[in-house]
């Protein structure tokens, strides 16, 4: 097998760009995300009110995923994206008004809080356009060959920038404050839409342009339920994202249980992400196309492990450990879905099929921050995290017993065909 090259598509200069536009926005993104969990668990001090804000965020996102997969398979990826950038900047500069000293004086408590759950809302349907334009630019602007290098960088980067943004968001609530924390954060990604015009045009692949949604959307979905190896693993993630997600209530941990304030709050989310950025670094040396299935398999179960710990711990330190092996194991999941993802989707349905990932494992993200949220009101911050790691145990075991196509699969003979193809 020919020896890969772990830098492949950085080589390309448009690749890089796109890189560093997707920084700047997931960076933004993560910053804004736990300011508001801070923002609104800080006003409130009720668990299920961070539950509600992946509710609002969910409702759009998994409604309008398979129409918006459908839109990005007809239009051009790169002025999507523009799009998508100048009207999350709108969300942005909404919440850094929300949260202004002008506003904050004189609405209410409720007002302000709605306020904010409906630019959540706004934001959800944007996710639903994010996602599949994103993964659908990548196939365009490297050759098939080193398709599961640059799904490797795109998923390093993205992580790059969430443990980054986790990580300052929580300082920058203690040193500037929320306002101004989210007042930069528009900056930002004000930022990447200029960025985003340097990458050119791209070619709209889909030789069914015009063709009627409903089939549109129909093939999408049957596409994805007939391949064994994608319905697999996009099923063992949802329900592990679902059950196993910590993030949406780390705020409750950091301000009741561990008592760190906002600068441990940060240092939480930052661990979990500064995992998987290890673990998919080393990807990009050590490949992941042999026993690919049961390495998938063996990272679940051992995120599940991880959250188990995290939520038994009363220690901060402690707790910062079983979050960073928790990242380490998601992250290599994430590269191996999103590699199987790359190789196994054909180039005119990229947008539909990345729809139904989103449904499946993006839609779950928020899903499981109502879940966790909810838990933790009923059950208690611990026994809702204990819980959701024992459902990650178990969905492991069941997938890798009922589905024998996920647990054999191994993409070695793929991407060397890939390589003599190019």
């Amino acid at each position: 097998m020919a020896k890969q090259d772990p830098y492949a598509a950085l080589k390309i200069k448009e690749f890089n760009i796109f890189l560093f536009v997707r920084f700047l926005l997931v960076f933004g993104w993560s910053m804004q995300f736990i300011v508001i969990e801070w923002e609104v668990y800080s006003i409130t001090k009720d668990p299920l009110s961070l539950g509600i804000i992946g509710l609002m965020e969910i409702i759009p996102a998994f409604t309008m995923a398979l129409f918006a997969g459908h839109i990005v398979d007809q239009n051009e990826k790169r002025n999507l994206l523009a799009i998508c950038t100048a009207a999350f900047s709108l969300i942005s500069l909404g919440l850094f008004l929300l949260t202004s000293e002008s506003v904050v004086g004189h609405w209410s408590t409720n007002a302000v809080l709605y306020s904010i759950y409906g630019l959540v809302f706004f934001g959800g349907f944007l996710r639903s356009f994010f996602g599949p334009t994103i993964f659908s630019l990548v196939a365009l602007l490297v050759p098939k060959k080193i398709y599961h290098n640059a799904a490797t960088w795109s998923t390093s980067t993205w992580k790059t920038a969430s443990v980054s943004g986790a990580l300052f968001g929580g300082f920058f609530i203690s040193w500037i404050g929320v306002d101004k924390t989210l007042c930069l954060v528009f900056i930002l990604v004000i930022l990447s839409l200029a960025f985003t015009f340097l990458i050119k045009k791209k070619p709209i692949l889909n030789k069914k342009i015009g063709e009627p949604i409903k089939e549109s959307l129909k093939a999408g979905v049957t596409f994805v339920f007939q391949n064994k190896a994608i319905l697999g693993v996009l099923t063992l993630d949802m329900i592990a994202v679902l059950f196993g997600g910590t993030v949406a209530i780390l705020s409750v941990f950091a301000q009741d249980v561990l008592k760190v304030g906002p600068e441990g709050f940060g240092v939480l989310n930052a661990s979990i992400s500064m995992g998987s950025i290890v673990t998919m670094f080393l990807t990009t040396y050590i490949p992941i196309n042999r026993k690919t299935g049961k390495k998938m398999l063996i990272s679940v179960f051992v995120f599940g492990l991880s959250i188990i710990a995290f939520g038994l711990s009363s220690i901060f330190l402690v707790s910062i450990l079983a979050l960073f092996v928790s990242g380490a194991a998601d992250g290599i999941s994430m590269v191996i879905r999103q590699t199987i993802l790359q190789l196994k989707t054909p180039d005119d349905m990229r947008g539909r099929v990345s729809s139904v990932n989103s449904m499946f494992v993006g839609s779950s993200n928020e899903l499981g921050a109502f879940e966790s949220g909810l838990a933790a009101k009923i059950l208690g911050p611990v026994v809702a995290v204990v819980f959701g790691g024992t459902m990650t145990l178990i969905t492991v075991v069941a997938i890798g017993g009922l589905n024998p196509t996920l647990r054999e699969l191994d993409l070695t003979a793929e991407i060397e065909a890939n390589r003599k193809e190019d």
